[in-house]
């Protein structure tokens, strides 16, 4: 008996594509922030003007290709370096206040530490304020550059108001004018700095003693 056609095999069904695997969110800015970290002296180095993620990627360790894969462009990197390195600078001066015990001790301790970073982190403060002012003009920089403010203020703040306390005296200012004034002077420095002024911690550290007592009522 001749046995029945068989039925057309059907072809099997193909697989879609594999997709590259994406990293969790928080492994993701885990990364990011690791990688903002590590190019920050470049960036310093480099200012705003001259980056771009090529040029960071031939001044460190990192490829173009991997910046690019966590960063959209160099403002994007730009952005976050400047934003760890903030977040970190914004708790400066909190072991100062915690083990001061007198006002000396409180501004002896903040004026050491301010003329300190003056002089050792200028390049980054120099590429903070670089992007402080592009600001005025790259409308998605200014809620990361307020954010970064408001931190340096609450910074200010929290020194100022312990200084008025061991002095028992209230305060005059509100925060936004203590942190005008200081920052002001340390903008000031900072030009004086990065000139080559030798006394330029020494001038600065002498202005915010002599400015300090004015914000007290």
């Amino acid at each position: 008996m001749p046995s029945s056609p068989r039925a057309p095999r059907k072809a099997a069904a193909k697989s879609p594509p594999r997709k590259p695997a994406k990293l969790p969110a928080d492994k993701f800015a885990q990364r990011r922030s690791e990688l903002a970290q590590a190019t920050l002296a470049t960036l310093a180095e480099l200012g705003y003007a001259r980056t771009s993620l090529r040029e960071i990627a031939q001044n460190s360790e990192y490829s173009h290709g991997v910046l690019h894969y966590y960063f959209v462009d160099k403002l994007d990197l730009i952005s976050c370096s400047i934003r760890e390195y903030k977040r970190h600078c914004a708790t400066r001066y909190d072991d100062v206040i915690a083990n001061a015990r007198t006002v000396d001790a409180l501004a002896s301790g903040f004026l050491a530490r301010l003329g300190e970073t003056l002089q050792k982190d200028a390049r980054v403060h120099s590429l903070w304020y670089d992007l402080r002012s592009q600001a005025l003009f790259e409308g998605f920089l200014r809620e990361d550059v307020a954010e970064i403010d408001l931190l340096l203020q609450d910074m200010v703040w929290r020194v100022v108001s312990c200084y008025a306390g061991f002095c028992k005296k209230p305060l005059r200012v509100t925060p936004e004018v203590a942190y005008a004034l200081l920052d002001g002077l340390f903008q000031r420095a900072l030009l004086q700095q990065v000139s080559g002024q030798a006394s330029a911690a020494k001038d600065l550290q002498k202005q915010v003693k002599d400015v300090m007592p004015l914000l007290l009522g």
